[in-house]
């Protein structure tokens, strides 16, 4: 397929005419409203769904909202019509009622360079994983040492917990250090102070966009259904608040000041192509996270790093989604099994990506080693842990014949500690 809108055609665009992401977006003074990326323009699907072009099948307009969950609420027949739809519209030699119309088109095609992006949806609750293997061998052999990486239970169960909703943001937004209490192993009380170990974490979002019922679990298949589409997620964290205040319960101040996502919902029509089968399990999962097929996908991915006041940024690591140990639908599964009712707008993080070399390590704590074997970016700088004025930026897309279906970029500057003393 190609589209009469030429800049979907181009070599490596992110949004060629087989994506057509969803995001919400604003110009000028203008209330933010619902479209969908194609080229290097933003279809605005309010100003479609008021003149006729597009319909959701919903009793009312679900595009001239702030927020994408009134239509992701609509659930998976709406969501393949609206497809099919936009399909249509945008293809050449497809249905010219919006490529005729001059007028129209004008209005509706809206330049991305002069959009302002928001979330794409309203997160109703945010749940982060630790799902990648390599990431958690990387992890625990830091603290543990090899032979007790990865904990009793791991190999078993998808082991997350409940983040923070009301600090995720969206990429370009940016984010303070964050300030805490902090006990180096050679001190005998804690002090506070800015976080001196500063870090991101490379992962997938999962959109749910149908809900779940209290009380009632669900199975891996009902789970896939149930998801609408991916982000790239950065899951910011402060490594030394998180080693002081995690035992018992776990990451808490640590990971709540900021998860940055990209602006692009990809939905999983368009990543179909590219499903995959999870790893080979080294111990039997219990029936209820069995997959009936493949539910992983085969998503690249990259981590890029510019300090202020350097012209380009440097890639430090390159990876893929296929090296996680559970799938997003496992990962939604096991969260409800218990009874916990899911809603239109959760967003599950699949924990960090990592591959098994050193180039494919999806955290700053994994490529220097825990601050022992600095990163050297290719303007000379070094970096251990993120300095103030870096700008960090998350990017992937799956690979397609002759296409790719890109997610665009997921990026955050850190600005300094806010004055504060505890």
């Amino acid at each position: 397929m190609t589209s009469w809108i030429k800049s979907a055609n181009a070599l490596n665009c992110h949004f060629p005419i087989q994506n057509l992401p969803y995001g919400v977006f604003a110009t000028g003074d203008e209330a933010a409203r619902c479209g969908v990326a194609i080229g290097d323009m933003i279809v605005d699907l309010a100003l479609l769904e008021t003149a006729g072009l597009i319909n959701a099948g919903g009793s009312a307009p679900v595009f001239d909202r702030p927020a994408l969950n009134g239509f992701m609420g609509l659930g998976k027949t709406s969501w393949d019509s609206v497809r099919e739809q936009l399909i249509s519209l945008l293809v050449e030699g497809g249905n010219d009622a919006l490529s005729s119309n001059d007028t129209l088109s004008t209005k509706a095609l809206v330049p991305m360079n002069l959009a302002q992006m928001f979330l794409p949806f309203s997160v109703a609750e945010y749940t982060d994983f630790y799902s990648g293997r390599q990431h958690a061998l990387n992890v625990g052999t830091m603290f543990r040492g090899p032979e007790n990486a990865l904990p009793p239970n791991w190999l078993h169960l998808p082991i997350g917990y409940n983040g923070r909703a009301s600090t995720v943001i969206v990429s370009g937004t940016d984010i303070k250090r964050p300030v805490g209490q902090v006990k180096a192993p050679t001190d005998n009380t804690p002090s506070f102070k800015p976080c001196a170990r500063l870090d991101i974490e490379l992962e997938m979002g999962a959109v749910v966009g149908m809900p779940s019922e209290m009380g009632e679990p669900i199975t891996v298949q009902q789970a896939d259904d149930m998801i609408f589409g991916y982000v790239i997620l950065n899951d910011w964290s402060a490594r030394d608040i998180q080693a002081w205040e995690y035992q018992p319960l776990g990451p808490f101040q640590a990971k709540a000041f900021a998860t940055s996502i990209s602006p692009w919902v990809v939905t999983k029509a368009a990543l179909a192509p590219f499903r995959v089968s999870t790893p080979p399990r080294e111990k039997e999962l219990l029936p209820y996270l069995n997959e009936p097929g493949p539910m992983l996908y085969d998503i690249d991915l990259e981590i890029y790093m510019r300090p202020e006041g350097t012209a380009h940024a440097s890639k430090i690591a390159r990876t893929n989604y296929k090296q996680m140990y559970f799938s997003a639908a496992q990962q939604l599964a096991h969260h409800a099994v218990s009874g916990c009712k899911m809603n239109t707008g959760d967003l599950l993080g699949s924990g960090t990506i990592s591959g098994p070399e050193r180039t494919q390590f999806g955290s700053l704590l994994e490529l220097s080693w825990g601050g022992k074997d600095p990163l050297r970016l290719e303007g000379g700088e070094t970096r251990s842990f993120i300095e103030d004025g870096d700008t960090l930026t998350l990017t992937g897309w799956a690979e397609g014949d002759g296409y790719r279906i890109g997610f665009g970029e997921c990026t955050g500057k850190i600005l300094p500690a806010p004055n504060f003393k505890g």
